[in-house]
Parts: C-alpha cells; sequence; structure tokens
C-alpha cells in the first residue's frame, strides 16, 4: 500500500511538473506593456489592404524571421501567407528583442503605420536596415526601386512563445 502510494505521489508530482512546463513554454516572455486585443489580424490582410489599417491598434502572430542585429528594436513576422512579413518596430531601448528569438513564435501588438516613400526615402530606409543587418558593405542602392509603400507595426508590446 505504501508503494502504491508513493508511486501514485510521484506520478502527480511528474505530472504537475508537466502542467507547469507546459504552461511556462504557452505563456512565454513578455516584452513592453501587456497584450489587451482579444483578436488576432492577419498580416495578409493588413499588407493586401494597409490604408484600411492605417493607424488602427492590431494584434498579430507569426514567426520571427528576423531581429535587428544592432540594437534589437526590431523584429520582422512572417505573415500567414508565403513570402510576406512585416516589421514590428519598437521604440529603441524601451524594448529590446534577443537575437535568440529568431525562429520563435510572437504575438505582438501595436499600431500600423503606413507611409509613401520616394525613392530617395527608400534608399536611407534600405541603407539603414543593411546597417542594423551589418550587410551595409553590400549594400546596393541601384537594386532598390521607388517610390514604395512602407508597411509597419509600431510596436507597444509582445509575447514571445
Amino acid at each position: 500500500m505504501t508503494t502504491t502510494f508513493l508511486r501514485s505521489a510521484a506520478a502527480t508530482v511528474a505530472f504537475v511538473a508537466t502542467l507547469a512546463s507546459t504552461a511556462t513554454a504557452q505563456s512565454g516572455k513578455d516584452y513592453g506593456k501587456a497584450l489587451t486585443l482579444k483578436a488576432t489580424t492577419p498580416i495578409s490582410a493588413i499588407l493586401k489592404d494597409p490604408k484600411t489599417y492605417d493607424g488602427k491598434r492590431v494584434q498579430v502572430e507569426g514567426l520571427i524571421v528576423e531581429v535587428c542585429e544592432e540594437r534589437g528594436c526590431w523584429i520582422r513576422i512572417a505573415s500567414d501567407k508565403e513570402f510576406e512579413s512585416i516589421r514590428f518596430k519598437v521604440e529603441d531601448g524601451i524594448i529590446t528583442f534577443p537575437m535568440e528569438a529568431k525562429g520563435k513564435l510572437v504575438v505582438a501588438e501595436g499600431v500600423v503605420s503606413v507611409k509613401q516613400l520616394t525613392r530617395e526615402q527608400a534608399v536611407a530606409q534600405a541603407r539603414e536596415a543593411a546597417k542594423e543587418r551589418g550587410t551595409l558593405a553590400k549594400f546596393d542602392p541601384a537594386r532598390v526601386k521607388g517610390p514604395v509603400t512602407d508597411v509597419q507595426l509600431t510596436g507597444d508590446g509582445a509575447r514571445i512563445k
């Protein structure tokens, strides 16, 4: 009887430890402000009709495909459609995303920002991105076409799972 009790107590402890581990994995790590929205907006919907979302607060979810190497001040989140992504930019120094976040799932909230960039502005933006990626030496401004529509999320908070 004692052996059975010890076995079931050990099984209970193992089960509770598994639940705690699962809950921790599901909750993830929070960055910035708490997430408040209940519904997630597909990134593809934002990119398909950015003017509809301009200035609106949204929550998106996706795989982190890139992290700012210079300051950790932005992440690029993969869309629900292949070959699409959106940049999630946060205020420098307020939130810093670790390089290890790449390849992890994120739920992020922010305000959609849509800007029309001239070719010169697009070149300047691409040059800055190359600097942040550490690829400035390979940057070729002739490859930048313009004018372009720049769509990004100005981030408030995120949870990396």
